[in-house]
């Protein structure tokens, strides 16, 4: 649940970069000489990059959560 709830604007994120970097390549293609915009090998490292540093960043917090024991922490509140 937890990671679903993280990967869930990361990925959304990474849609919403990806259309901007295409749309910003083809723009400076037309205003660089020489400028190659869209790289499919680059986009596609960046993006498993950031799938990868999300889930990372996701997977810690709720491998640590997972391990509270639910009775301990229902007597805390």
């Amino acid at each position: 649940m937890v990671l679903g709830g993280t990967m869930a604007p990361v990925a959304g994120g990474v849609v919403l970069g990806l259309c901007a970097a295409v749309g910003l390549a083809r723009l400076v293609e037309s205003l660089l000489f020489g400028a190659h915009g869209i790289d499919g090998v680059t986009l596609l490292a960046v993006v498993a990059m950031v799938l990868g540093v999300g889930a990372a960043a996701a997977w810690w917090p709720a491998r640590r959560a997972a391990r509270v024991d639910p009775i301990a922490s229902l007597r805390y509140e």
